[in-house]
């Protein structure tokens, strides 16, 4: 029963525009974006929906709800929000949420694996892409890495079937062409993956540059409290789409009622969270650039930075992630252990700010003084006042 019911699927996953008329800033969108015709003594946002199956007499070819696994109606509020968001001109997109980001990853590769077919993968990604790139070897998908910056994977396109890029890249926040990548793939007829994860639809729109799916970590600035797990892949096409979301069918990477109302509540507040953050980001590593004892401050927005030229072209917001490097893992682990309004943690893109030393995980290719910062709401000053203290005191040893 349950594997008819994806025929209402795209009623879940269509975008729509009813819910904010006339709004054409994102300021607008974020507000109204996913939320039902207004109805007399309802909430504007209906709560979650706990249900594991549903009332289902009759033919169940239309039904768009059969069973938990398949659609849920604050999921599919969500997903018309998220995907009003990725195209706010109007045209159709289809949205489907996962439990986490690596579930929505796994979906769009896991997907379009088969024995033969070439895969280009960044070297400088998130570093659950390396032992990803072992899982679709051992399906026997030839892999092929080369890195985000000077968009290197070009050379690699020849023979591929899906290119996946991740710009602004994590942790190393370098940048590629998108659009013209996204065009070489095409040609060769591979389809195209962009993890936007750190920039979120406010910042960047990768299927109006030319991707296939759009795919990103909810847990990160989307929802940005630190308190959900969630993964999305935005598409155009129906049949890609269908393929992404029959694979959350069959492995089960569902959110949680709750999660996804949560994720929706939060997007209200997108706009001015990264705002917030891109400013925050921005006057930390201006003050970050003024040290002796940093070196490699990295930032999209910074004017200077490598990355620049190519953000500006296609960002419209530079993210809340600032990257540096102090002498060795000593003295990074000093100033991590000395900053006051910034918590050690692994995430980024929430409303507080928080830091790690990136080399403790293993996997990525950086220093072991190389510090990843990840700028909340805070008051701008206040930040860069606490983050040039702790530099002085891991100074002083």
């Amino acid at each position: 029963m349950s594997s008819d019911s994806d025929a209402g699927s795209d009623t879940a996953a269509d975008a729509t525009s009813h819910a904010f008329g006339h709004a054409t800033s994102d300021a607008t969108r974020v507000v109204r974006a996913g939320l039902p015709e207004e109805q007399p003594y309802e909430p504007p946002l209906p709560g979650p929906v706990f249900a594991a199956h549903y009332h289902l007499p009759g033919d169940v070819a239309d039904a768009p709800y059969a069973y938990g696994r398949d659609a849920n109606p604050t999921w599919t509020a969500l997903e018309e929000a998220i995907a009003e968001l990725e195209s706010p001109g109007g045209d159709r997109v289809q949205t489907t949420v996962f439990a986490s980001g690596m579930g929505a990853i796994s979906a769009v590769l896991l997907s379009q694996a088969r024995h033969g077919r070439v895969f280009v993968l960044p070297d400088d990604g998130y570093n659950l892409l390396v032992p990803m790139r072992e899982r679709l070897s051992g399906l026997g998908v030839e892999v092929r890495t080369a890195p985000t910056a000077g968009d290197a994977q070009l050379a690699l396109l020849d023979g591929a079937s899906l290119l996946w890029i991740e710009s602004p890249s994590n942790p190393g926040l370098d940048v590629c062409d998108i659009r013209r990548l996204a065009d070489a793939a095409h040609e060769r007829g591979a389809l195209v993956a962009v993890d936007n994860t750190l920039a979120t639809p406010l910042g960047q729109r990768p299927l109006e540059l030319g991707a296939d799916f759009s795919v990103a970590s909810g847990t990160k600035a989307l929802t940005g409290h630190g308190d959900v797990l969630l993964g999305l892949v935005s598409c155009r096409d129906a049949e890609a789409a269908a393929a992404v979301r029959q694979w959350r069918k069959l492995v089960g990477a569902i959110p949680g009622p709750m999660e996804a109302w949560l994720a929706h509540r939060s997007l209200a507040t997108l706009d001015l969270r990264t705002q917030r953050q891109a400013e925050g980001a921005t006057a930390v590593a201006e003050a970050l650039l003024e040290r002796g004892d940093v070196v490699d401050v990295r930032h999209p927005g910074l004017p200077g930075d490598a990355a620049h030229p190519t953000a500006v072209r296609q960002m419209r917001r530079f993210g809340c992630v600032v990257s540096f490097t102090l002498a060795d893992r000593e003295h990074a682990e000093r100033f991590l252990g000395a900053l006051r309004l910034v918590g050690q943690a692994t995430s980024f893109g929430g409303v507080r700010s928080t830091a790690e030393r990136r080399g403790r995980w293993g996997g990525d290719a950086v220093p072991e003084g190389f510090v990843r910062l990840s700028v909340g709401v805070e008051d701008p000053d206040d930040l860069v006042a606490d983050v040039l203290r702790a530099l002085d005191a891991a100074a002083t040893g």
